[in-house]
């Protein structure tokens, strides 16, 4: 089971594609609470055109789960440390909610980040409401009812096996509620108005247009306020905009980042 450590935390990734020596790899951050499973639709597109990384933010899944709060500096710390024991110069970051918020502010500060892809992501804390995706990985029923914080009506309803596969996962893999309060605490405070200009990394902020956790009209401030943001909605989708139109949002990623080689 590869693992990056961070001080004495350990830290779970999967690692899979090969890429070629051109593409640079591709990052993945999850969303609060919520495990890695959340990423497998655009792991399967990407694997291949480039090596993927999928990996446990502490908490979560088969990462360590120390006591919280948890800064967002010290989540960009463990996923600095991912990228160190993975052997990477640079990447492409994907990150959703939180996860966009961690991407963020390591691209200010590492030197490893090639660009950002950001789901459902704002500038500001304030605009995050991600308490009701949340539910106790031991109640299934808590679980499916959550996803409608996350997931439009129409994709729920004509998907049911889908839906039901989502629950599985997120019972096996999910963070139990202290430790999603631990996350979301790095929220806290959070204000990247300030800096924006200083991320120059191209940027596209893909944000589902019925968000009901982060309004579109903030992440269209984030794409506004970025030197190199592209804002990119998708009409009737929720927070998890990138299930619900996986492949619309898988070619958007491959279209995004098929040019950005490492020599660029």
């Amino acid at each position: 089971m590869p693992t990056a450590t961070n001080g004495a935390i350990s830290l779970y990734y999967d690692r899979a594609g090969e890429g070629n020596e051109r593409a640079a790899p591709v990052v993945f951050v999850t969303e609060a609470g919520l495990g890695g499973w959340l990423w497998g639709w655009q792991h399967a597109a990407l694997a291949g055109p480039h090596e993927v990384v999928v990996w446990d933010l502490r908490g979560t899944g088969r990462s360590d789960a120390p006591d919280g709060p948890y800064s967002l500096e010290t989540l960009v710390g463990d996923l600095e440390a991912v990228l160190v024991d993975c052997g990477f110069r640079n990447a492409h970051l994907v990150g959703c909610g939180l996860g966009g918020a961690i991407a963020l502010q390591a691209a200010r500060t590492s030197s490893r980040v090639r660009t950002l892809t950001l789901f459902g992501t704002a500038a500001r804390g304030e605009a995050f409401d991600l308490e009701p995706l949340y539910a106790s990985p031991d109640d299934r029923d808590a679980l499916d009812e959550s996803l409608a914080a996350g997931l439009s009506a129409d994709f729920l309803e004509s998907q049911p096996d889908v839906r039901e596969g989502i629950v599985d996962w997120r019972a096996d893999g999910d963070a139990d509620y202290a430790e999603f309060e631990a996350q979301t605490a790095a929220l806290e405070g959070f204000d990247a108005t300030d800096w924006l200009v200083e991320v120059t990394q191209p940027t596209r902020v893909i944000h589902g247009e019925a968000d009901e956790l982060v309004p579109a009209s903030a992440g269209q401030d984030l794409a506004n306020g970025l030197p190199r943001g592209e804002f990119v909605g998708l009409e009737d989708a929720g927070h998890l905009c990138f299930i619900e139109r996986s492949r619309t949002v898988n070619d958007l990623l491959l279209g995004f980042l098929e040019n950005r080689t490492d020599d660029e």
